[in-house]
């Protein structure tokens, strides 16, 4: 069966297995075809395809329900759920999301974007399950990287305390197995999950209780021994202790062997963890022998592997060469990170510094707090970390690093619009959920020289600060002045006495295009690059209220809590007239797309910004964030 017959998930389940085999090479063909000119994660897809072939051919979706960890491992299962023949639009404005979409199939039956949070979910659909008096299974599909994470603790803890019955699926990419290994491991797994297995043990577990004297001791010794052996041979302690059953390891490539795994789980009325060992990167070599490079990819050359060339650095590699330059003439300079090391370019501060780069997984809490006490410490560190991420980590920034006042350093990469990654990882809500914390200062760039001036001001500042920047390739061509950036000073870039543009970061160069235009239109607009949102630039605000000409905040931030807002609270709270129009993106998740995509989704794009601000210097209203 060709992969474009398949409508629905019925139509494997007949399969015999060299068809299935052929099927998962097709697949394997089809998401590197198509993440090769897209972009997208592919590393992990590769990984979990016969993992998803077994369970779509065991379990019964929409009835049944899968939860994917994260969800950057979902591309099979849309394959398989109906969403081939639009698979080559994943990622793409309009096209399919790159993640788990309740709105696009009803085998979705959860969103996902986030790591370490899919247990949690599980959990919680199972117990509704269970209230509602149902007898569907819910299913957690969880990578080894996500276990990083201490919310799956957390819903390990609460799940086998209570006995909730799940079944979680542990795609482990980091261990190799050997075949030998593997096939006594298969054998134990299918002999434990099997309902003769545990019938038996209770049997001879009872029965040895019954033995006068020696019995009970007896009954222990046993046991221990027992305990000792699975633990040797099959690792399966830890979530034992937690109360799951444990069943693997099993080959996470073997479709015959985890559907017996599957089927024999599902009997089983109490949690259980199935573990299966992938090949992260399977069935494409430069995947395999560069798995991390792959997980997250722009668009490449498959023959070669070799990403599409960029001309230009990225924002992210421009700070992590700027710290290392730093890094030279102050040793108290670290860098941390939270399993972004090639995302954020951080990775780059490594290869010099290795024994000051720390790299904590998926653990934001972990790395904010860590970070707090290296500054408490003496150390100064830069935690490079996406905007959309820091978001988990946020009473920590509060608690630990602002509460205490201490010199660490966020820098926010993929702050702004522009991700194909979709809603979860739009880096919007940055501005607000930091500018509000006491002692923090939250400054944006508008170029890659000012976020060079940044670092420096942040390191002279000794206190906590957030840079937030694009993750766009820098402009070459930026001619904005070359005085030297002061913390809660803007720089005026165009005089003009009828309107000001206050821009913020990634949208001045929009500002001074709209500018230009107004111009030649006989507007003379000015515009203000406000590098610092948080503390203000007093004179030029007290200057505005003199002036009393319209002012337009201009934002890649959600309006509510954002630059916009901060503006208006500081004309709210000073005499003199301030008329602000307040333009950003209005309170919604924004889908995924490129950027200029994205630009005119949400009327930021510069066609869109002259329209609005001419309508309000020609008598009209600006619609904010519309």
């Amino acid at each position: 069966m060709k992969l474009e017959q398949i409508e629905k998930p019925d139509d494997i389940r007949a399969l015999p297995y060299d068809q299935c085999a052929a099927l998962a090479e097709e697949m394997r063909e089809t998401i590197i075809r198509t993440v090769s000119k897209n972009g997208g994660h592919l590393s992990s897809n590769l990984g979990a395809v016969e993992i998803t072939l077994a369970l779509h051919r065991v379990f019964h979706t929409p009835q049944d329900k899968f939860v994917f960890d994260v969800g950057h491992q979902s591309y099979a299962h849309k394959l398989l759920t109906g969403r081939s023949c639009r698979f080559d639009t994943i990622r793409r404005y309009g096209g399919l999301s790159g993640f788990p979409k309740c709105d696009e199939s009803e085998h979705d039956c959860f969103e996902t974007g986030h790591a370490s949070t899919a247990i949690s979910a599980a959990v919680g659909l199972a117990r509704a399950r269970d209230l509602a008096g149902e007898t569907h299974h819910v299913v957690a599909m969880v990578g080894d990287g996500a276990l990083t994470g201490g919310m799956c603790y957390e819903a390990l803890n609460d799940c086998g305390n209570s006995k909730t019955r799940l079944i979680i699926i542990l795609n482990d990419n980091e261990m190799s197995i050997a075949k030998n290994v593997g096939a006594l491991s298969n054998h134990f797994a299918e002999l434990r999950a099997s309902a003769g297995w545990n019938t038996t043990k209770r049997r001879v577990k009872y029965s040895l209780m019954q033995i006068p004297v020696i019995g009970v001791p007896l009954g222990k010794a046993i046991h221990s021994i027992k305990n000792s052996l699975k633990t040797l041979l099959l690792g399966d302690g830890f979530f034992t202790a937690l109360g799951f059953k444990y069943l693997g390891p099993i080959d996470g490539h073997d479709i015959r062997a985890m559907e017996k795994i599957f089927r024999r789980a599902k009997q089983l009325d109490e949690p259980v963890v199935i573990h299966c060992v992938t090949k992260k990167g399977n069935g494409y070599r430069k995947a395999e022998k560069r798995p991390e490079e792959f997980h997250g990819t722009p668009p490449f050359f498959i023959e070669s592997g070799e990403a599409l060339k960029r001309s230009r650095k990225l924002y992210g590699e421009v700070a992590s060469d700027a710290l290392i330059a730093m890094a030279k003439k102050d040793a108290r300079i670290v860098a941390v990170t939270a399993a972004m090391p090639l995302g954020t370019a951080a990775g780059r501060f490594k290869a010099k510094y290795r024994d000051r780069f720390f790299d904590v997984g998926i653990a934001e809490e972990h790395a904010v707090t860590m970070s707090a006490g290296l500054a408490r410490g003496g150390m100064r560190p830069f935690f490079f970390v996406y905007s959309t991420f820091l978001q988990r980590g946020y009473d920590q920034v509060l608690h630990d690093v602002c509460m205490q006042n201490l010199p660490v350093v966020f820098l926010l990469d993929r702050a702004g619009l522009g991700n194909e990654d979709g809603q979860s990882h739009q880096g919007l809500f940055d501005i607000a959920y930091l500018r509000h914390i006491p002692n923090m200062a939250v400054l944006a760039p508008a170029d890659s020289c000012e976020l060079v001036e940044m670092l420096r001001a942040a390191m002279e500042r000794g206190a906590p600060t957030a840079i937030r920047y694009p993750k766009a390739a820098v402009s070459p061509n930026a001619s904005y002045p070359t005085s030297p950036f002061l913390l809660g000073r803007w720089r005026t870039l165009l005089m003009g006495a009828d309107a000001t543009i206050l821009a913020v970061g990634s949208m001045v160069s929009a500002a001074l295009n709209v500018a230009q235009r107004l111009r030649d239109e006989g507007l003379n607009v000015e515009v203000v690059n406000a590098s610092t949102i948080k503390p203000l630039d007093g004179l030029c605000m007290s200057r505005l209220l003199e002036k009393g000409k319209p002012v337009f905040t201009l934002e890649e931030h959600v309006l509510e809590g954002g630059f916009g807002s901060a503006v208006l609270e500081y004309g709210a709270a000073h005499t003199g007239a301030l008329a602000v129009h307040m333009i950003g993106v209005e309170g919604r998740f924004i889908p995924q797309g490129d950027h200029a995509s994205l630009l005119r989704e949400t009327a930021l794009d510069d066609e869109a910004l002259h329209g609005r601000i001419l309508a309000v210097l020609r008598g009209g209203r600006v619609n904010n964030g519309a």
